[in-house]
């Protein structure tokens, strides 16, 4: 009778567990993490105690003194909403060890279980000692197939030392490099890669990936080695209660003594993907701490020991200061201003002072049609010009070359109905390509053709002139917007509708084509009556963001943020949005804003309301996400442009409708702090649809576009 209760209870026990695991989570579909940055930035006025930033090779890095509480962390803080380490992974780490620093085992970083599940383990394994159990060493995988006794009896006792507590670790040693995880029946198992000979005073970039087939090791973009373990890796690794500590396992035992300038976990993917090919293999990046990435000195060749960081003028657009910064001067060249550093913030020493005093009416530029977007860009050996995107048909769009009295017409291109220009480069080889929302004429009815083309248009050098490249098909196209991720360039287009009333219809990312000297389609995005694109990095993260401004039925409809993972965009969060017609990006400092131009509010046959809130929202890192910053009244906006003059930051918004008048200001805010963007001038504008910054000859412009009259005007910003 006991045995048959005895049965029950331990069937029971195990219903019980797996009704429980069912509920547990794989940490899946999380972006890269970055574990250094995770670390040093908690507070960036000062490093964390027992850290040091040096330099070596003209390069920055970290060193551990001390295995200090502040370099460990909860897992839960990165891997969140999940209780069971990722079954595949990679490990990015980029490394300098100085060939003497190396006398023993020790740790890049580890992942421990909690100190009670510790005190647990050494009771267990002080009864398996009384009870004689050999089976600790046979637990030990050396996959590579090592096996010199001297070395087989090391490696027992450090498993005994670690038994209780690790989860997962990689340890470097002088010739090989050690991945550690809790295997079968909770023994540490050992992956060791021989002969990677690290320990050399050069910076290494290494990948480890581990899938559920093999564990694979790439030094430097080199041929990879390979490792096929009886067993793989495990996939219900518990990470409950669990730690991470970097450059140790907690004690002073296995600090790293060498430099760490990365150290990056990438769930699900093979990194090596990402960094591999580069210029630069022994420092390829993936994300490297704002910290460490500051111009190095140039001074002296450093010897084979590790050489303290030392600087005294840097010269960059942004730089952090903090307690080892103390002292220290930095110049900003696009603003021209001397800091000192005095430990905590930034000081001016010399400023060339510029401040937006005023805004002058510089130009009209009377056009030969009303314009829907204007874009201002550089031609090397020709000048500053303008493209003009034309409403009418018939004249088609024109070039504007930028002379000493304003903006002179250059060159005209047949375009149907455009809607927006985008320029960008291939190497040396600049491009435009042009949103129609007009189809071609019909050559045997004379009538519009239903289809809608987009051209791109490349610069001959020698006809110093813009030609035809390209043409591909659209759907009343609205925006293009170019990008590059990993040398390779993309094309996104925002297909507004196809027909009068289909709204709901993809958009469409275009790769370029070594092979056959074209753009061709990479990726369909579902939007509904996408009006723009943008497209913007933080980190090592691409994002690219839709203005999606009616689904057909209301404008009331999300707007979509998505993030580049594994060589396409997946979607990284959604905003509700009232017509959102732009999008626009800016940092301010170390922050990260975006601002939506949100159009008006419409629902099935209601009215509509064209005095709504457009919206800024801030990255929040912690939280990776976009959150509500301030909202700012405006009427059917329909762009904002960012720009700073010295130390001031502006924002500019494209009013074009209150309900009853296209004649009406668009205003000009100003960043305040705390504040946030304040009201500073008011600019009176028709039908307003597009404004864009330049400079030229140390003077700084504003240009806007009219979509309802052929005009645009060219404002002058007099500083002080």
């Amino acid at each position: 009778m006991s045995l048959l209760i005895f049965v029950l209870l331990l069937l029971l026990g195990l219903r019980v567990t797996d009704t429980t695991t069912e509920t547990w989570r794989h940490c899946t579909e999380l972006l890269p993490l970055d574990l250094l940055s995770f670390v040093l930035e908690r507070d960036t006025s000062k490093l964390v105690p027992g850290v040091h930033m040096r330099q070596a090779a003209g390069v920055r890095g970290v060193h551990f003194s001390s295995p200090h509480t502040a370099m460990s962390f909860p897992s839960s803080h990165l891997l969140v909403n999940c209780n069971l380490f990722p079954k595949e992974f990679s490990l990015v780490v980029t490394l300098k060890i100085p060939r003497t620093a190396l006398k023993r085992n020790e740790y890049i970083f580890s992942l421990m279980e909690p100190k009670k599940e510790e005190k647990r383990a050494v009771q267990e394994k002080e009864e398996e000692n009384v009870q004689g159990n050999m089976l600790k060493s046979s637990k030990q995988r050396n996959i590579s197939g090592e096996g010199q006794d001297g070395e087989k009896k090391e490696r027992q006792v450090q498993s005994n030392e670690e038994r209780g507590r690790i989860i997962l670790g990689l340890r470097i040693s002088k010739k090989r490099l050690h991945f550690l995880f809790k295997g079968h029946r909770g023994a540490v198992e050992h992956w060791v890669f021989r002969n990677t000979r690290l320990a050399d005073n050069q910076w290494h970039t290494v990948v480890l990936t581990i899938s559920s087939q093999h564990a694979r090791l790439t030094v430097d973009c080199a041929p990879p080695l390979e490792i096929v373990p009886s067993r793989p890796f495990p996939s219900n690794l518990n990470i409950q209660g669990s730690r991470f500590h970097i450059g140790s396992r907690g004690r002073w035992k296995g600090l790293f003594s060498g430099l760490l300038r990365q150290l990056v976990l990438v769930p699900g993917s093979d990194a090596t993907l990402q960094i591999c090919p580069s210029s630069d293999p022994q420092l390829a990046a993936l994300s490297v701490p704002p910290l460490l990435l500051d111009l190095p000195v140039i001074g002296k060749e450093e010897d084979s020991h590790l050489t303290p960081y030392e600087e005294r003028v840097s010269v960059g657009l942004e730089r952090s200061c903090s307690e080892m910064h103390q002292g220290q001067l930095w110049f900003n060249p696009l603003r021209k201003v001397l800091y000192l550093c005095d430990g905590t913030v930034w000081i001016t020493v010399l400023q060339d002072q510029k401040r937006l005093d005023y805004v002058l009416e510089h130009q009209v530029l009377t056009t030969s049609s009303e314009t829907h977007d204007v874009e201002v860009f550089q031609v090397p050996g020709v000048g500053l010009m303008a493209a003009m995107a034309h409403r009418s048909p018939t004249s088609g769009s024109a070039l504007y070359l930028w002379t000493h009295t304003g903006f002179q017409l250059y060159q005209n291109i047949t375009t149907q109905t455009a809607l927006a220009w985008r320029h960008f480069s291939m190497g040396k080889k600049l491009f435009l390509v042009v949103s129609n929302s007009g189809g071609r004429p019909d050559k045997h009815t004379d009538k519009e053709s239903e289809t809608d083309f987009s051209v791109i248009y490349k610069w001959n050098k020698r006809r110093k002139q813009f030609v035809h490249f390209q043409t591909l098909q659209t759907h009343c196209a609205r925006d293009w917007e170019a990008f590059n991720i990993n040398r390779q360039t993309y094309l996104a287009v925002a297909n507004h509708r196809l027909g009068n009333n289909n709204h709901t219809i993809d958009s469409v990312i275009y790769k370029w084509n070594r092979l056959t000297q074209s753009f061709e389609v990479h990726q369909m995005l579902p939007t509904s009556g996408a009006y723009d694109w943008e497209f913007f990095t933080v980190g090592p993260y691409h994002f690219l963001v839709v203005a999606n401004a009616f689904d057909g039925v209301t404008t009331s409809v999300d707007s979509v943020i998505y993030v580049w993972i594994n060589g396409s965009f997946q979607v990284f969060q959604t905003i509700k949005t009232f017509c959102a017609t732009d999008w626009e990006m800016f940092r301010i400092g170390s922050r990260v804003f975006l601002v939506v131009a949100n159009g008006h509010r419409f629902q099935g046959n209601g009215p509509s309301r064209y005095a709504i809130n457009s919206t800024i929202y801030e990255l929040d890192m912690n939280g990776q996400l976009f959150v509500r910053f301030q909202d700012i009244i405006t009427y059917s906006a329909v762009d904002w442009e960012f720009f700073s003059l010295g130390e001031e930051y502006f924002l500019v918004v494209a009013n074009s409708f209150n309900g009853e008048s296209y004649s009406l200001n668009s205003i000009l805010y100003r960043w305040q702090g705390y504040e946030g963007f304040v009201p500073v001038h008011w600019l009176p504008t028709i039908g307003c649809s597009d404004w864009e910054f330049f400079s030229s000859k140390g003077e700084s412009y504003l240009i806007y576009s009219s979509a309802k009259v052929p005009l645009s005007k060219v404002f002058k910003l007099k500083t002080y």
